[in-house]
């Protein structure tokens, strides 16, 4: 009897230890929606209708506060898991690699197809070429980041969690999708503009293989004793999207990017004075 009535008490434990495992799964399947749709409204949109890459856009800057809480979710409640891990692993490519190549192509190069030349071709198969390498940087950025074990970033100073080795992919998801929301999903159909995107596409791709460091934010804790310094931050920085979120949005992922351009750049005579000694 003391034993049916123990494993009475402890089956509403074990319902609820199972639903802390299922909560960061759900965040993991919300971000792959949000890639899904993504990818959905690329393909819809063209000059006449720009608002579907405004909603794509849109869809990827929504799904980066899902990426990060999944993870921190699952450590905080100590459900942790291999299945998660690949999960998150294989939404990050859907959502950060594969939707924003897409909008990349289709609103950057697609429109172009309107103008008939061969030159205007060749751009457009260059484009998709630049897309597709934007993908595969994306992937093996996951890949390295994945059997990667204590890696040390090139500019390492003192390396610790503060820091990522290269640029995150959800971050450089990001950086194309503030552009397109900058310009509220009107695409290109200039081809200047077309090879000022191309370059962009290139440089964002080359940062996630780069073994320069990023901040990772993984020291910011809300459960810390006096969080209120970093809970006005959030809140400003919430505000301030709410308000302005093109200027903003743009704002925050170009600077994201340049931090690991001007760390690089300032390690760079430390370096030179510690080889010259």
């Amino acid at each position: 009897m003391a034993m049916e009535q123990e494993e009475i008490q402890t089956a509403p434990a074990r319902r609820r230890r199972r639903g802390m495992y299922i909560l960061p799964s759900v965040f993991t399947s919300i971000n792959i929606g949000f890639g899904y749709y993504a990818i959905t409204q690329s393909l819809q949109g063209s000059l006449a209708d720009p608002s579907h890459f405004n909603r794509a856009a849109l869809a990827i800057g929504l799904a980066i506060p899902f990426d990060a809480l999944d993870g921190r979710i699952a450590r905080m409640t100590n459900t942790t898991s291999d299945f998660g891990k690949e999960l998150d692993s294989l939404a990050d490519v859907i959502t950060f690699g594969v939707a924003p190549s897409i909008l990349a192509w289709s609103w950057g190069f697609r429109t172009l197809h309107l103008l008939n030349s061969d030159a205007y071709q060749q751009l457009i198969a260059l484009g998709t070429f630049i897309s597709f390498l934007f993908l595969i940087c994306g992937a093996s950025r996951l890949a390295r980041f994945n059997i990667s074990v204590n890696p040390s970033p090139s500019n390492p100073g003192r390396p610790d969690r503060k820091y990522f080795v290269g640029c995150p992919i959800p971050a450089a998801a990001g950086a194309l999708a503030s552009v397109v929301q900058f310009f509220q999903g009107s695409p290109i159909y200039q081809w200047w503009w077309a090879l000022v995107w191309m370059i962009f596409v290139v440089s964002v791709g080359l940062l996630m293989v780069s073994r320069w460091r990023f901040w990772s934010g993984k020291e910011i804790n809300l459960s810390n004793r006096h969080p209120f310094q970093t809970m006005i931050l959030i809140a400003v920085v919430i505000a301030l999207v709410l308000l302005y979120h093109r200027w903003t949005l743009i704002i925050i992922a170009l600077g994201y990017l340049s931090s690991g351009l001007l760390a690089r750049l300032a390690y760079r005579p430390r370096r030179a004075g510690l080889r010259g000694a």
